[in-house]
């Protein structure tokens, strides 16, 4: 039998926009920042240091993995605190980083492709980043958002899949979840019983012996052509 989708999924970054560049800014505004505001922790901790700072504070906190906003305001606590310089600076550093981290540049299709997408079925945002839509701007569009931060876990855990389904009252069998990474988002949807789609934008090689997405496309506006054709497939079960 045919089996419809009632409802979608949707991964974030390199999803709707690309992150090297949001990544790129918060580290030069993060740099500015403290230039002017705490010269100690700047010379201390250019962008390279701060860097392998962030990777240091990642290590040590495993058990924070799934929360990237805690770990990055630790680690602007921790260069603070090793520079000397005054901890209650961190609040401020970390609204530069919330600011750069929710300046988004959305790929060409993703706009008008997630308005379309939109139009026809409910969408939930699943994401193991720190992106707020209500920031961005796109907060109306989706059913509500999901990360892991908030759900304890990341994808691929099944558990964050399943509570999205929960939360929007469908089946995993009639959700498709969309977004880039084979492992996170297409296996990570497999696994959990939901439909997967890979969202290929050409920028990286599938990942064999990984068993393949049920629907690859190269864009957002493809997405919205194969919603608008009918979308249906085939019940495995």
């Amino acid at each position: 039998m045919n089996l419809p989708i009632r409802a979608i999924t949707l991964d974030l970054d390199d999803t709707l926009w690309p992150f090297a560049p949001i990544g790129d800014r918060i580290e030069t505004a993060l740099h500015a920042w403290f230039s002017e505001h705490s010269p100690r922790t700047a010379e201390r901790f250019p962008i390279g240091e701060m860097r392998a700072l962030r990777e240091r504070v990642f290590s040590e906190f495993p058990e924070h993995a799934h929360d990237l906003g805690l770990l990055r305001r630790l680690t602007i606590e921790r260069a603070l605190h090793e520079s000397g310089d005054d901890p209650a600076l961190a609040s401020a550093a970390y609204a530069i980083f919330f600011h750069e981290r929710n300046r988004v540049d959305f790929y060409p299709d993703a706009h008008d492709g997630l308005q379309r997408i939109a139009a026809h079925l409910p969408i939930a945002a699943l994401t193991n980043g720190n992106a707020d839509l209500a920031a961005i701007g796109i907060g109306s569009l989706f059913r509500f958002q999901l990360g892991a931060r908030e759900y304890g876990a990341a994808k691929p855990d099944a558990g964050l899949f399943h509570e999205a389904c929960r939360r929007l009252g469908v089946a995993p069998g009639e959700v498709l979840h969309v977004g880039d990474h084979p492992h996170m988002d297409v296996a990570g949807a497999a696994n959990a019983g939901l439909r997967s789609c890979w969202i290929d934008r050409g920028d990286h090689a599938w990942p064999e012996p990984l068993a393949r997405a049920d629907l690859q496309i190269p864009t957002l506006t493809a997405l919205a052509d194969w919603l608008d054709a009918g979308a249906l497939f085939e019940n495995a079960a």
